[in-house]
């Protein structure tokens, strides 16, 4: 079994980079994903890696690093969805003292702490249109321009960036720059999601059986057959994190040294069914009778009766609408202007229709 950890004490030290901490590589899906990565590795090809949450991208990336011949040097990593537009420039580029409000000192960013090393950008397809260009310029002129500077500053680090939405899809909407994705579409890696590689659930199971037996002073501690069959047959929506967390809170509630399938706290079994578990006749009605009016701007119409009713319904709660969507925040945020529900967005335009309830 090839299993990749993180250590703990160094992914504390990178406080806006905590993932999945552990992946193995025991089904054969996961097998043909480490021959590729021990083949992409060694280059200093940018690294575009695509998965679902939880499924390890900041693992694989570190492992990629420390496969390179730039493992000497610092990983840097940046969850690019975190942190708010300005000041993902900033911990980007960095920026000089009193560049802006709280800036008391000049302080590097990542470009130049990941210098001769290798930077990790997650959530790459939340980053906004404005800081694309600005991140674009520098992996072509290979310089950074700290904020509140104009002098340029070189720098030589590797990108490995990752994403779990569809960046090709972003760029036709126009909501991702495409030379930008041209720039970071070298070298792809797709982890599949864990339900996909179920010889790599009991594997890691153990794993996490035994970092979490431990930390809490037990003894021992297995699972029951039953309690595999259990494991094996779950979605996993959550991937690796979500086992992980399963694992842990099982430990916590289970009263002996084996774990029964009613020690286990899932959110549901896999459904194979294909056939939609949601009724869309009243939509369907709703929308034929819209067809009938034939308002101008019929698609633009519907399109912000959705966006508006699922931000009133998460309370006005971006994160979560873009969630409930299934969008980018970037998506998201760019449809919220243009159809004026943020705070300084664009005013609607007065010729569009409203659409009666």
């Amino acid at each position: 079994m090839t299993l990749l950890a993180f250590d703990e004490l160094q992914s504390r030290s990178l406080s806006l980079s905590l993932r999945a901490t552990a992946m193995v590589f025991e089904d054969p899906v996961s097998h043909r994903l480490l021959e590729q990565i021990e083949r992409i590795a060694p280059s200093d090809a940018t690294v575009l890696i695509i998965g679902e949450t939880g499924t390890g991208k900041e693992l694989v990336a570190r492992h990629i690093h420390a496969l390179s011949r730039r493992n000497r040097n610092t990983f840097g990593a940046l969850n690019c969805a975190a942190l708010s537009e300005n000041l993902i420039e900033s911990e980007l580029f960095g920026h000089e003292r009193g560049a802006f409000t709280g800036a008391v000192t000049s302080k590097d960013g990542w470009f130049k702490i990941a210098d001769k090393g290798s930077l990790f950008l997650d959530e790459v397809g939340d980053l906004p249109l404005s800081l694309q260009a600005k991140l674009l310029r520098v992996l072509q002129e290979r310089e950074v321009v700290r904020v509140g500077s104009r002098q340029p500053v070189p720098v030589d680090v590797r990108i490995i960036a990752a994403t779990n939405v569809n960046l090709e899809e972003a760029v036709a909407a126009s909501h991702f720059r495409a030379d930008l994705y041209y720039r970071f579409n070298v070298a792809t890696v797709h982890l599949s999601p864990l339900r996909d590689r179920p010889g790599d659930i009991l594997p890691l199971a153990r794993h996490f059986l035994k970092i979490y037996g431990d930390r809490l002073g037990y003894g021992e501690i297995k699972l029951l057959p039953a309690a595999e069959q259990l494991l094996l047959n779950y979605d996993w929506p959550g991937n690796i994190r979500e086992l992980e967390n399963a694992i842990h809170r099982s430990l916590l509630v289970c009263p002996g040294n084996r774990l029964r399938p009613e020690d286990f706290k899932l959110s549901g079994i896999r459904v194979v069914e294909t056939s939609p578990s949601v009724s869309t006749t009243s939509l369907e009605n709703a929308l034929l009778r819209l067809c009938e009016q034939a308002p101008p701007k019929l698609y633009d119409v519907i399109e912000e009766t959705v966006i508006r009713t699922a931000f009133e319904f998460c309370e006005e709660n971006q994160v979560q609408t873009a969630k409930l969507l299934n969008i980018s925040r970037n998506v998201l945020r760019h449809k919220l202007g243009m159809y004026g529900m943020l705070p300084n967005g664009q005013k609607r335009m007065a010729d569009e229709v409203a659409v009666v309830a």
